[in-house]
């Protein structure tokens, strides 16, 4: 145990030589959880609009006038002709046209149906369908204010038909925030970097710099070493993640409304399969870049990519959703994201905490087994 004791003393005072490893694991987690705060959002707050009124009338400025005040859509063009609204989209200043065609007013008068045409930039499809479903709410809204009125004109306090009137009711994310749901897997991210990449990274620098050769031929076992080298990045790991949950809730508002206890329970077997990973990486690496390249290339990215961090796992083909459920992270953002907005335990993520738990076992011992093997 003094063994290991050492070892660990010796990764720390490595780290107090190298300022860029503190800029790292204090600096990098603010500044991650600042960046996918505010800046990575899939929310459409405002809509850059250009409008085509070919009628020109009461009717048609009070549904211009709807669009303006509905607190999304900025009405920053005003087209004199078709030509200047291809422009405009080319060119990426409007997001969306609203062209009301001539004779609309006396069409809504004659009870008539008065066509209206959005045309959209659909270069972000994420955009162009959220903008799209903003501008027919305000369509269908102005339609049925015009019907209200009609049958106000008749003496008609009901309409003649039955309608459905929906009430939605927003659990867990009232406010429907993108940030809400990101922040969360900064978390898991972070856990990622620090542990895989900044471990394979140490042991790696141990092989250029001649050091590793040296404890090799020491009375220091192998199960010690490997102990010494990972504990320190664990002991980071668990203070860039209670900086990033302080972060949420001092920068965002974002409380942990699960157990704590048993968030960081589950940080520290996800933390098992990060260390092995990187230690895994270690073992097939000769030089700190190729490391480094291996982690953020052949690991990193494809864990954020299937693991349900950026895109849903229910939208990809069922060959990637297949491959996703190896991918230790993909259990941990459902745990973090679980406990953090929803306030579920062990009761209702048991079987992600098993799967995440077993697979950290396994990815360590193996990672271990062939470390070892390295060293002999």
């Amino acid at each position: 145990m003094k063994t290991i004791i050492h070892i660990v003393k010796k990764e720390f005072r490595q780290f107090r030589r190298d300022p860029k490893m503190f800029g790292i694991i204090l600096i990098a987690p603010i500044m991650q959880l600042l960046f996918f705060g505010y800046a990575a959002t899939l929310d459409v707050n405002t809509v850059h609009t250009m409008v085509y009124d070919r009628d020109n009338t009461e009717t048609s400025r009070n549904f211009i006038r709807d669009f303006s005040g509905s607190g999304f859509f900025a009405i920053d063009y005003v087209a004199k002709n078709e030509n200047e609204i291809n422009e405009q989209i080319d060119k990426g200043n409007i997001l969306i046209c609203i062209s009301i065609p001539r004779e609309f007013e006396k069409r809504i008068e004659r009870r008539e149906t008065a066509p209206v045409q959005f045309i959209i930039n659909g270069s972000d499809g994420n955009t162009a369908n959220i903008a799209a479903g903003y501008a027919g709410v305000i369509a269908a809204n102005f339609s049925k204010n015009i019907a209200a009125d009609i049958l106000g004109r008749q003496g008609k306090k009901v309409l003649p038909t039955g309608q459905i009137t929906p009430e939605a009711r927003v659990w867990y994310n009232p406010l429907m925030k993108t940030r809400f749901f990101m922040v969360p897997g900064i978390v898991a991210m972070l856990l990622s970097i620090i542990t895989m990449l900044l471990t394979s990274l140490a042991v790696v620098k141990e092989k250029e710099i001649g050091t590793l050769e040296q404890l090799i031929v020491t009375p220091i076992k192998s199960y010690q070493l490997i102990l010494g080298k990972l504990i320190p990045f664990a002991i980071l790991g668990f203070v860039s993640v209670i900086l990033v949950i302080a972060g949420m809730r001092v920068i965002f508002g974002i409380e942990v409304r699960g157990s704590i206890i048993f968030l960081l329970g589950n940080s520290f077997l996800f933390i098992l399969s990060t260390l092995g990973l990187g230690l895994f990486i270690s073992t097939i690496s000769k030089t700190q870049q190729q490391a480094m390249m291996i982690a953020i290339f052949g690991v990193l990215m494809p864990m954020i990519y299937l693991s349900g961090f950026t895109f849903p796992i229910e939208n990809m083909p069922e060959s990637i959703q297949i491959i996703s459920y190896f991918i230790p992270l993909r259990y941990f953002m459902t745990i973090i994201r679980g406990v953090v907005l929803k306030g579920t335990g062990f009761a209702e993520l048991w079987g992600e905490t098993f799967m995440l738990g077993g697979m950290g076992l396994a990815i360590l011992l193996l990672a271990s087994m062939r470390f070892r093997k390295k060293l002999e």
